[in-house]
């Protein structure tokens, strides 16, 4: 009987649903595919064999090393990249494989290329594949405060992004992601909801995020009364945050899932025919 893998001691409830489902199996090799400071903090608590963290960001690179810091091992790595490139990562493969966000990120990377996402990923999981998510609230019509002042804070840091020539994140709901689960080849194992309270570290975060693009418009009356509207926002949102429910509105969602064998897959795998073709030319190469 094999032994629980060890528990990171984390406080994130996501963080502790994935541990729950990953239940006896070994962590063993584990793919970031989306690092950040937090998912990176975790994994190196956790009894892995190896880890690789993927960023398309070289600032993001420098924050996960630190955030490793001495937990990092010699065979553990960081690595810049982009997903939409078919030679990252050629030929390996993870037993667990976290998808952190992901999905949201790649807007800002790679615009379009969303339905691609987890063909591209496939092939790199070898037993278990984690996708950790937030159903949109940008585009949604709240019935309550709370709701519409989250609508509206993401509403205007996406205006500010978009004029300072920045791409906002794109979060795709979970029955979006669960079709393209299975179009992808995988088998669902389970989905888990987690009801979201903004808090005051949320407002601030993301007006301060969207203060930061002003500089960058290229009308100064523009930048001028934007930044009173965001203050005004601010002023409105804070005292609720702050209050014991904060913001309640929407939920994140964590998805596990595995690789089907390829007689199972929906539709065809266009990475297998590159990966097929470059390994024919490596053969004539040779």
């Amino acid at each position: 009987m094999s032994e629980k893998p060890q528990g990171s001691g984390t406080s994130s409830p996501i963080f502790q649903a994935i541990e729950q489902m990953q239940g006896s199996l070994p962590w063993g090799s584990f793919l970031d595919a989306g690092t950040g400071r937090k998912s990176i903090e975790w994994i190196t608590a956790l009894d892995t064999e190896r880890w690789t963290a993927i960023t398309a960001s070289q600032n993001m690179a420098r924050t996960v090393q630190e955030a490793a810091g001495d937990r990092r091992r010699p065979q553990d790595r960081v690595l810049v990249g982009n997903w939409h490139s078919e030679h990252l990562l050629y030929g390996e493969r993870f037993d667990t494989v976290l998808l952190d966000y992901f999905i949201g990120a790649i807007e800002g990377f790679s615009p379009y290329w969303q339905e691609q996402a987890l063909h591209r990923i496939r092939p790199h999981v070898g037993q278990r594949l984690y996708i950790i998510g937030v159903e949109p609230y940008v585009p949604s019509e709240p019935d309550t405060e709370a709701g519409r002042l989250v609508r509206e804070i993401g509403r205007v840091r996406d205006a500010c992004l978009l004029l300072s020539g920045s791409m906002p994140y794109r979060e795709y709901p979970s029955p979006w992601v669960l079709r393209q689960l299975g179009q992808a080849g995988f088998r669902v194992m389970e989905t888990r909801y987690f009801p979201i309270r903004y808090r005051e570290r949320f407002v601030n975060g993301q007006l301060d995020l969207a203060l930061r693009q002003l500089d960058h418009f290229t009308d100064p009356g523009t930048a001028e009364s934007m930044r009173g509207y965001i203050e005004q926002l601010r002023a409105r949102a804070l005292p609720i945050a702050r209050q014991k429910e904060g913001l309640k509105y929407g939920a994140d969602y964590l998805i596990s899932a595995e690789p089907m064998a390829d007689r199972h897959r929906s539709f065809e795998d266009p990475l297998q025919r590159f990966y097929g073709q470059a390994g024919e030319q490596a053969g004539e190469q040779e």
